[in-house]
């Protein structure tokens, strides 16, 4: 295993147990009621349209809350992610949902070798996930892989420029991390996660990168995938500049002063021919 995926694995292995007990996660609320979605989902159902009887696979799944969202809009779900400690939170959340979903642990860039080519009707990918790959690329060309001609792959991501932006300055808003896909990472330490918890992460470090927009569309045009929207949002999931935002009654995240400033998601998808 590459240092990277190491030092990754290890930091969302202890990630899993802290974010299925926090609240943000709502996991109780999707074992109470049937119908419950995660936030994240729920915002994007006018783009995702009707996906019943579709099968479809969640990249970077992590604990499932969203894998078990799609399911509930009547999608039969996959959820592949290389953490064993986070698809271990997501088989119990399934089971107690009584939710049949298959969850297969590999690395991103194994997912056709781990669960076969041409397979899906939909391939889903959410927020939080391309900053951990090192090859965008490569990516796009794994997602070709994995959709049946016809498919369409769905991105809701983080905008490049909000990873890019240094969210320890509180008096600007300033780019203080690469924009643009580099060789080497960024490397964080931060014993902290984004869900409100009192817990202390002991594998605090990682490596990440960041992919600007014109690279993730390139890329999905190169493995020959159809771009049919590219929509940009003024808000996030999270407070991802703390102190500067404000929450919504869709549960987004918005600044506090001049939205129009600063995307701070987007939402993308494609068709394989």
């Amino acid at each position: 295993m590459s240092d990277y995926r190491r030092l990754n694995r290890a930091n969302w292995d202890e990630r899993a147990p802290v974010h299925a007990g926090s609240g943000d996660y709502a996991v109780d609320s999707f074992r109470i009621d049937p119908s419950f979605l995660s936030d994240v989902v729920r915002f994007d159902v006018p783009r995702l349209g009707d996906i019943r009887g579709l099968r479809g696979v969640h990249l970077q799944c992590h604990i499932g809350t969203d894998t078990l969202s799609l399911a509930r809009l009547g999608a039969t779900m996959t959820g592949l992610d290389f953490s064993p400690a986070s698809l271990q939170e997501a088989r119990r959340l399934a089971e107690t949902s009584s939710t049949p979903i298959d969850f297969v642990e590999a690395d991103v860039y194994d997912a056709v070798s781990a669960l076969g080519a041409a397979r899906f009707d939909l391939v889903y990918t959410g927020i939080g996930a391309l900053c951990w790959l090192p090859d965008i690329k490569r990516w796009a060309e794994t997602v070709a892989g994995l959709l049946r001609p016809g498919g369409r792959l769905f991105l809701r991501e983080g905008h490049p420029v909000l990873w890019a932006v240094d969210e320890n300055r509180h008096d600007a808003l300033t780019l203080g991390y690469p924009y643009f896909e580099t060789p080497d990472p960024t490397e964080f330490t931060d014993a902290t996660t984004y869900v409100d918890t009192d817990s202390v992460l002991e594998n605090a470090t990682t490596r990440e990168w960041n992919h600007g927009l014109g690279e993730i569309v390139e890329a999905v045009l190169q493995a020959d995938l159809t771009l049919t929207q590219l929509v940009e949002h003024d808000s996030v999931p999270w407070e991802a500049l703390p102190g500067r935002m404000v929450r919504g009654d869709d549960h987004e995240w918005r600044l506090l002063e001049h939205r129009e400033r600063l995307p701070l998601t987007y939402t993308l998808q494609a068709r394989k021919p």
